[in-house]
């Protein structure tokens, strides 16, 4: 077999091309949120407090793909700016359960707008079908990579 099958043709290559997308999609999500002064991670963190209530630190973490230091790190200076809240001490165990303020909230409703603008801009050629489509492949190729 010779080496050039074991090629991947980066002009057909579905992971590329999502990695091109990923790539685009979060310059495009960089480009909104800057003048919110929010980063991707950050508004990922926000987002997922107000849909998922109470998630700790290391829940957070898994949900924004960065590392619990990390995390903690935005967590304190979230909380330094007022924009979420945790007790002084667990409830139960050690996890800290983390909750949005209304200012936290009010700077998640700006952020969302602008998200939310740019995922209408990506899918904007697409079909409600094709959007469809696109939603329940990527999910089934998580799924397969995801499986032992």
């Amino acid at each position: 077999m010779s080496q050039d099958a074991d090629r991947i043709d980066l002009d057909s290559s579905l992971g590329y091309l999502l990695k091109e997308a990923s790539s685009a999609l979060r310059a495009a999500m960089e480009a909104v949120l800057r003048p919110l002064r929010l980063t991707v991670t950050q508004y990922s963190c926000l987002e997922l407090l107000a849909q998922r209530p109470g998630l700790s630190n290391s829940d957070l973490a898994r949900g924004a793909f960065v590392t619990r230091q990390s995390m903690n790190v935005l967590l304190q200076a979230f909380e330094r700016d007022g924009l979420v809240t945790r007790p002084a001490a667990a409830p139960v165990g050690k996890a800290l359960p983390t909750r949005l303020t209304a200012a936290g909230q009010r700077t998640l409703e700006q952020a969302s707008a602008a998200v939310r603008g740019v995922e209408v801009r990506m899918l904007g050629g697409m079909s409600s079908q094709e959007q469809a489509a696109a939603l329940s492949a990527l999910r089934s190729m998580v799924r397969a990579l995801r499986e032992e």
